[in-house]
């Protein structure tokens, strides 16, 4: 009996390991930085969450059914060109377009998610229906999307935004960002359609089982379409809310984002393998991401050096549960 619970003492803590290091690193950091752990920096880590906890909210249910989406960071840097191009100041010298009037903010907003929207279902129905690997799928609408974020823009950086754009960013309620806020109300939506909505039951199915689930009479084609339309929306709605926060943008905005929420899923316990994942998990695996970046930050450590650290972790991260997989089976 002892030693079956030292190997549970064992396997938690391998398989946590890379959250006990960063727990450990952040008490590091703020017995050595006294402005590490204040509540200004906390509100400050808690903004800069905000839009990577919407993209790995997405992308969470696309590793759920044991997929991925390689398109999200392209999908990012779309979603906020199209919206800086509507939203700039009629006076802005290098306006867009030129004799157009900024359009409404959630007019501009909706119109981000409609085609971000259309994108994901292309990508879901390959997937659904011509059984295209997730990861072919989601790398050949990467390059879609960035192509046609190129054209657009004819890589043209963005500004000069409506200060009813730039307020989502700089605006809060009693402290609290309405970045933040954003992000809590598509956590506790996601929450919804994940535990209380046959969707979420059906994406749980297919994650397990995708043959067994179909046989149960699971409309497999049409949920995986939902998801990754889902997903896209959401990559949308990020690239909407970064491009207000830094002011601007241009089509390499978002680059990357989506290895950098695939790896916060993982660590925070949405397997890859699929089946398995909560929204918490995604909450956990950013905060951890964010907290590792800020405490590198803190303590001196080389802007570049920071991209090996998260390569690292990334790495650990995917191996832990792999391993968890392999010790199930």
């Amino acid at each position: 009996m002892e030693k079956t619970k030292q190997q549970k003492m064992k396997d938690f803590l391998i398989n946590n390991g890379v959250i006990i290091v960063m727990f450990i690193l952040v008490f590091y950091t703020g017995l050595t930085n006294k402005n590490f752990l204040t509540f200004g920096n906390f509100l400050n880590i808690l903004t800069n969450m905000a839009p990577r906890l919407v993209i790995a909210l997405g992308i969470a249910g696309c590793v759920i059914t044991a997929g991925c989406d390689l398109s999200a960071g392209r999908m990012i840097g779309f979603a906020a060109c199209i919206a800086g191009t509507l939203l700039q100041k009629i006076d802005y010298s290098g306006k867009f377009f030129p004799d157009m009037e900024p359009m409404n903010v959630f007019v501009v907003l909706l119109i981000v998610l409609a085609i971000t929207g259309f994108f994901g279902a292309i990508t879901g129905f390959f997937i659904a229906f011509l059984h295209v690997p997730p990861f072919i799928a989601t790398l050949a609408m990467m390059e879609i999307v960035y192509g046609l974020a190129l054209i657009y823009t004819n890589a043209t950086p963005l500004g000069g935004y409506v200060k009813q754009y730039t307020d989502i960013a700089t605006g809060n309620i009693a402290g609290i960002s309405f970045l933040v806020l954003i992000a809590i109300g598509v956590a506790i939506i996601t929450w919804f359609i994940f535990n209380m909505t046959r969707h979420g039951k059906y994406m749980y199915a297919i994650g397990g089982n995708p043959q067994a689930a179909e046989v149960a009479g699971v409309p497999v084609r049409l949920t995986m379409i939902l998801i990754y339309m889902k997903a896209a929306m959401m990559y949308g709605l990020a690239g909407f809310m970064l491009g207000a926060k830094a002011g601007g943008a241009s089509v390499n905005l978002g680059y990357g984002y989506e290895m950098e929420a695939i790896a916060a899923c993982t660590i925070g316990g949405v397997s890859v393998t699929g089946g398995r994942g909560k929204v918490s998990s995604a909450i956990i695996g950013v905060a951890v991401f964010e907290l590792l970046k800020a405490a590198l930050q803190y303590l001196g450590v080389n802007a570049n050096a920071q991209y090996i650290a998260i390569g690292i972790v990334i790495f650990v991260a995917i191996s832990l549960d792999i391993r968890k997989y392999v010790a199930k089976k």
